[in-house]
């Protein structure tokens, strides 16, 4: 029998001695026999990259066609499951922002998009407010289809991802299949614990973010809203169906006849994030014939990103749209418009020419929203409106005269006294007229919003106020304007009020003041 060489001894002795490795002898052209240690992997070290596999492998499948688009009530949506340390549910209203729930404590999380307004079922609701009463019952069971259909689509995703990477990865049928099998188990596992973890009443203390972080402040205490639920049912068919009276009431109201030359502009401001304005300003422009927007400021409320696509009805409102910063538009919103083509941004005293009159403007100097930043009060006001006044003498100076001046701040629109006929402001959300001591005439601006989503903060809400200018195509003198004040949230009023300067009513003499006259104003 032939002896093994001593180094192939020692080679026979240190593989005995390693759980990971095997040992073949054979022969290769001759008597000597030769040893061959092929490693193994430890048992732990395969099992912790199985479970790599099949965590890695669940989670793309999920990612990759684990969600569900399902009706919830009036809304689509988009459910999708998430691996998550903590759990919970997440529902993201873009673009205000999201909401969670403690709903369970399991190794998953849902997630809740709300995609859109579905408008049949929307009008369903308005058309027949006494749905309402069956509106819990209805989304109760939208939500108990939408989970089925998703706990059903997510075992197809996270079995077709782990199988498929154990494939890619171990190259055997086999282990792909275990892979596929400890994946669906972990997800039956996952779906055991939040089953036996749910707690219905996180719905009462849901955690706010974005711009949603304010809604505890605006809807009351959510234990209210579920003990008085018949009497939050109640006011919300009557809000629906007085909203939509309320839009009814846009499209009738009476029409200003002047003389076809003359230019018609709407003035708005102070939105505040309210979509029901981009309707009402669209009624107005066709209603009245509107050439050109003027909205002064405010139109956002934290001037957020998120809040950009709540701009883009402005492509569609038929008309241009002359706009200057307010202190709850941020540059970011100000960039976001620039980018409009039939947006006009003014800022720094820039002037644009638009349907036959030149504007300028400039920016509030001041953003509130940003609590790090102090606020630097009316003298920053004052400062800006002093650089306003200056870019309309170099306008004037250039032979350019500036028509209407836009500020959003009156502190800064009075800086411009005497150095324009009509200068346009907002920011005290309610209007008013004035001719300052030098006779240029300050046109304030009530809430086209309404006062936004704030407004149902108080006992009353806040009017959605707008004005009709009429302006002389020769002269582009103020000749009227027609002040619109329509009821806030939950009223149906509409109110349009006539207003002529004192100089354009019968026996009148014209003054050669910068607004045509300084005197008062009649209606």
């Amino acid at each position: 029998m032939a002896r093994v060489p001593a180094a192939a001894a020692a080679a026979l002795r240190r593989v005995r001695q390693s759980p990971g490795a095997l040992v073949r002898r054979y022969r290769a052209g001759g008597s000597q026999p030769t040893v061959a240690l092929v490693h193994q992997p430890h048992p732990w070290a395969r099992a912790t990259g199985l479970v790599v596999v099949v965590l890695v492998g669940a989670w793309l499948g999920l990612l990759i066609v684990g969600n569900v688009r399902t009706p919830v009530g009036p809304m689509n949506t988009t459910m999708t499951l998430r691996p998550s340390l903590t759990g919970g549910t997440k529902i993201n209203v873009s673009p205000l922002g999201a909401l969670e729930l403690s709903s369970h404590a399991a190794p998953v999380r849902l997630d809740v998009n709300v995609d859109q307004l579905d408008p049949a079922r929307s009008q369903a609701l308005v058309d027949h407010p006494e749905r309402i009463s069956g509106l819990q019952d209805e989304i109760a069971s939208d939500v108990r289809h939408g989970t089925l259909d998703l706990a059903l689509r997510s075992c197809v995703a996270v079995v077709s991802g782990a199988t498929a990477l154990g494939l890619v990865v171990y190259r055997r049928p086999r282990r792909a299949l275990a892979a596929g099998g400890l994946a669906l188990a972990l997800l039956g596992a996952s779906g055991g614990a939040a089953y036996a973890t749910w707690n219905p009443n996180s719905v009462l203390e849901p955690r706010f973010s974005g711009l949603l972080s304010s809604a505890p402040s605006l809807v009351g205490d959510a234990r209210s809203i579920v003990t008085e639920f018949d009497v939050y049912q109640k006011e919300l068919a009557r809000l629906v169906t007085n909203v939509t009276k309320l839009y009814d009431a846009t499209s009738t109201l009476p029409a200003y006849q002047p003389d076809p030359t003359t230019i018609r502009v709407l003035h708005v401001s102070d939105i505040h994030l309210n979509p029901a304005s981009w309707k009402i300003i669209a009624s107005l422009v066709e209603q009245y014939g509107i050439d050109v927007i003027v909205d002064s400021g405010d139109t956002m409320d934290h001037g957020s990103a998120a809040e950009n696509a709540f701009l883009d009805p402005i492509r569609d409102l038929g008309a241009p749209y002359v706009w200057v910063r307010g202190n709850h538009d941020s540059t970011t919103t100000q960039r976001y418009l620039e980018r409009m083509e039939n947006v006009h941004v003014l800022d720094d005293g820039r002037a644009v020419s638009v349907a036959g009159l030149r504007f300028a403007g400039i920016g509030d100097p001041q953003f509130t929203p940003d609590r790090s930043a102090e606020q630097k009060g009316d003298p920053a006001e004052e400062l800006a409106g002093a650089r306003l006044a200056s870019a309309l003498r170099d306008q004037e100076t250039a032979g350019t005269p500036v028509d209407i001046a836009i500020a959003h701040n009156p502190t800064a629109a009075r800086q411009t006294d005497g150095e324009v006929p009509l200068v346009l402001a907002g920011h005290i959300h309610h209007q008013e007229m004035e001719v300052l001591k030098y006779g240029t005439r300050l046109r304030i601006e009530g809430s086209t919003g309404g006062g936004g989503l704030r407004a149902v903060e108080g006992e009353q809400p806040d009017p959605i106020e707008a004005s009709v200018l009429y302006l002389d195509r020769d002269t582009r003198r103020l000749q009227a304007w027609d002040e619109i004040e329509l009821g806030g949230l939950g009223l149906s009023t509409a109110e349009v009020s006539r207003h002529l300067p004192k100089e354009n009513q019968p026996g009148a003499t014209r003054s050669p003041s910068p607004s045509g006259s300084p005197s008062e104003d009649g209606s």
